[in-house]
């Protein structure tokens, strides 16, 4: 049976140091210890999905963890339009949105609350209300994805090179949609940050005036009065997953954006839901993947627990998500370690608790597990321990070769045992016939 490796990705697992855990980070101060047992059997290090100091969303951290360079990413607007199943075709832009409470100040819209509550009839009432415009032959559609979230894609001469109109802060001025500097003169980029914009001033004007905002203005509640938009994408082309590391493969995620991703490089995707319990998820998970291990050479089994903990800016909350999810890897330890397995725990960027920051840029902990791979004296697993450990520190342009050769499929450099120079061995090669048998005319 052919090895299998498991990336279990902990999602914005990484910190920083607080004052009320004693300077130290919530995955230091989390009592962890079947995690710690991984990192004490096998080899630690510190990761940077691309380079130290880099605030990475999980789209281009997953993407460079997986081999691939920037020049393909095809943006996240694209990839969840993906994963929600939204009909675009190639040359259409994806554009993330999501409805928020703004006040008219001086000719701007100020933002005053994201995603003001709203219950799933008046989320999909305003959804209508937005769903449809065109602007200089541009069409602009509005699909929900889920509540107040969703994705706009134009269709027309469009390009994805136009900057967010979402400030993210709160009481800010939504921002204009411009151009990229290095395509201010291209049309497609020039028409479709005007299209955009003349959407975004329709669609406020829309809502401002609905029935529905006025009547929860009239009950005390925060109108969801305009649009937001970030992170344009377009599909591109790329070589898939198997083609270029020869790893047959799967992802079991419960996001939509991680379904596209997976689904835009060819892996297989394992469709999975979260519930209030993210240790009870990640065993799930665990056992999905064991039963797939003998089919595939490479899985992905990720939860976003640590990052949505992160995100509330409560230290502790992040702790008792860590500690759920160690106690996720207890219910299935002793299935996890055997020699057909490469088990690597992980994160793709650090979340800090605290603080303006969506992400951050420290490098997150990293271990790994299996037949033949070396053990160091790390026996604890966080950022600081895994300082120490016998892998140092390296980044996602490192990790499918360490991958490939935790799973002897490393190519000695120099070797062609196939016209391309693929990185894992062996490749899709061609027989020597001591004949060669002529093409049927």
């Amino acid at each position: 049976m052919p090895r299998c490796c498991f990336l279990i990705l902990l999602d914005g697992l990484g910190d920083r140091a607080y004052a009320e855990f004693a300077d130290r980070t919530p995955l230091e101060a989390a009592s962890t210890p079947y995690m710690d047992a991984l990192a004490a059997r096998g080899s630690n290090g510190l990761f940077w999905a691309i380079r130290p100091g880099i605030s990475l969303p999980s789209e281009n951290a997953h993407f460079a963890m997986f081999g691939y360079t920037p020049e393909e990413f095809p943006g996240r607007g694209y990839l969840e339009a993906a994963g929600a199943g939204v009909s675009m075709g190639k040359e259409d832009v994806a554009v993330l949105a999501h409805f928020v409470s703004v006040n008219c100040l001086a000719n701007t819209l100020q933002l005053e609350k994201h995603r003001p509550q709203a219950d799933a009839d008046e989320a999909e009432c305003l959804s209508h209300v937005v769903a449809s415009f065109q602007s200089n032959g541009i069409k602009v559609h509005y699909h929900q994805t889920h509540g107040l979230d969703g994705i706009v894609v134009l269709s027309g001469d469009v390009d994805a090179a136009v900057t967010d109109s979402d400030p993210l802060e709160l009481h800010s001025s939504l921002l204009e949609v411009e151009p990229w500097e290095i395509k201010k003169d291209d049309g497609a980029s020039v028409n479709t940050a005007m299209a955009l914009r003349d959407y975004l001033v329709w669609s406020h004007k829309e809502l401002a005036m609905h029935p529905l905002n006025k009547k929860r203005e009239a009950a005390g509640k925060e109108p969801a009065n305009a649009l937001v938009t970030q992170r344009s994408g377009k599909w591109k082309p790329v070589e898939c997953f198997l083609d270029r590391w020869g790893l047959k493969s799967a992802s079991i995620s419960s996001g939509i954006m991680y379904w596209g991703l997976s689904a835009f490089l060819g892996m297989d995707t394992v469709k999975v839901k979260d519930s209030d319990d993210p240790g009870r998820d990640l065993a799930e998970r665990l056992r999905l993947a064991l039963k797939m291990s003998s089919e595939y050479e490479f899985i992905h089994i990720h939860t976003k627990a640590p990052d949505v903990a992160a995100h509330s800016k409560d230290p502790l909350n992040k702790v008792a998500a860590i500690e759920s999810l160690d106690r996720g890897f207890g219910a299935v330890m002793d299935e996890l370690l055997n020699d057909d397995i490469t088990v690597i725990v992980t994160a793709d960027h650090s979340t800090p608790s605290t603080g303006p920051l969506v992400h951050s840029g420290e490098p997150v902990p990293f271990a790994v597990v299996g037949k033949g791979i070396r053990k160091d004296t790390v026996a604890v697993f966080d950022e600081v321990s895994c300082a120490g450990g016998a892998l140092g520190t390296f980044r996602g342009e490192d990790f499918m070769y360490l991958v490939l050769n935790w799973l002897d499929k490393a190519k000695l450099q120099g070797m062609m045992d196939t016209p391309k120079n693929q990185p894992y061995w062996p490749g899709k090669r061609v027989p020597l016939l001591m004949e060669k048998i002529k093409a049927v005319e």
